[in-house]
């Protein structure tokens, strides 16, 4: 697929003082793409702080180097207005990094991850959902350089600025058109699912035949939604039971 990036304008905002110019634009907007990164962390438990959120339209991309201006109040601002929609891709991740710099409430922030599977789109990583919409691809090279450098590379500011940018374009290009109807969307999570199911057995399977062991058979996508109901089933029986039996021992 063809390589695509944001070809808008990217500013920088690493000193308290381009903050307000910043808000006053993002304020007059009724859509905002976002997305946020983080120093990449390789040790297990280790996770560091937000250090870049980056903001965009279609015309210009703001980059808050939360490592240089904290999370301004104003800004915070913005992710609570429920009069501006702010979109972004595992958003609540994204969210939560925000509030740990500055504590506010979100609203009106949309998981472009929650829309998609009604249009028939199973993937969820943002690389592969705009290469489903759009047709092309976008560059994750920069992923996972170091966000709290004293100074942003021109690779990582339009990286950055591509994925918020990139985003946006989703939202719109969903919302554009009508989701498929509920039983449709059912039914592609459901083949979806079996083919995970199948790789997964084939995979099994391969490790046993390297080992001498013959597989076992495998249940059918019917004979698994019946264990699966009878589980169901089984489990509800149990809670019922329990309250029965915490209702008798402790009469009112």
């Amino acid at each position: 697929m063809p390589l695509t990036a944001f070809e808008g304008e990217v500013i920088v905002v690493d000193k308290p003082e381009m903050v307000a110019d910043a808000v006053a634009y993002l304020r007059r907007q009724k859509v905002l793409g976002v997305d946020t990164e983080a120093r990449p962390s390789f040790q297990r438990g280790l996770h560091y702080p937000t250090a870049l959120v980056q903001i965009a339209t279609h015309e210009r991309c703001y980059l808050f180097r939360l490592t240089h201006v904290g999370m301004p109040q104003e800004l915070a601002d913005i992710f609570a207005d429920p009069a501006i929609c702010k979109v972004g891709l595992a958003f609540r991740d994204d969210i939560n990094g925000l509030r740990r710099r500055r504590n506010f409430t979100p609203a009106n922030c949309v998981d472009v991850q929650s829309l998609v599977s009604r249009y028939g789109i199973l993937d969820l990583g943002l690389q592969k959902v705009f290469a489903i919409c759009f047709g092309q691809k976008i560059s994750k090279s920069q992923q996972l350089t170091n966000w709290e450098n004293s100074h942003l590379t021109p690779e990582q500011a339009r990286y950055a600025s591509t994925d918020a940018w990139a985003t946006l374009l989703i939202y719109e290009d969903l919302m554009a058109h009508d989701p498929l109807p509920q039983a449709e969307a059912d039914a592609l999570r459901r083949e979806e699912k079996e083919r995970q199911i199948e790789h997964q057995q084939q995979i099994q399977d391969q490790r046993l035949m390297e080992q001498g062991i013959t597989p076992p058979p495998h249940l059918t996508p019917e004979e698994r939604a019946a264990k699966q109901a009878a589980k169901r089933t089984a489990k509800r029986r149990a809670q019922r039971q329990r309250k029965k039996i915490r209702k008798s021992t402790n009469p009112q």
